[in-house]
């Protein structure tokens, strides 16, 4: 994607998202589940992502669950009921800004 500028206001909505579908997730396999997702076109980095985790933790939005994977801890997000809440809003408000690009952007046919 040429402009990175343009998915950093739907970042909180990416994420969301994802851990709406996938019930847990940790960092890394959020990363790597939108680049699949978009065929490499969005990549997140960790310096955007983990702010906005945190900042979704501390909104009350994420729980956090931490556990040993390899000898390694790991801390897995998952969407706590306002999370789930506020991701059908976050959808909703994203599905009504998409319309309103599409109307601005998109020529309509006159026949006068």
């Amino acid at each position: 994607m040429g402009n990175s500028n343009l998915y950093k206001g739907s970042l909180t909505t990416i994420i969301l998202k994802l851990l709406n579908e996938n019930d847990k997730m940790y960092g890394y396999e959020i990363t790597q589940k939108v680049k699949e997702l978009t065929k490499g076109e969005l990549k997140i980095t960790e310096g955007a992502l983990y702010p906005s985790l945190h900042k979704l933790e501390a909104d009350g939005l994420l729980d956090v669950e931490v556990m040993k994977v390899d000898n390694r801890l790991r801390k897995y997000y998952k969407l706590t009921p306002d999370g789930t809440k506020e991701t059908a809003v976050k959808l909703a408000d994203l599905e009504t800004y998409i319309k309103t690009m599409q109307a601005l952007v998109t020529p309509k046919l006159r026949f006068d």
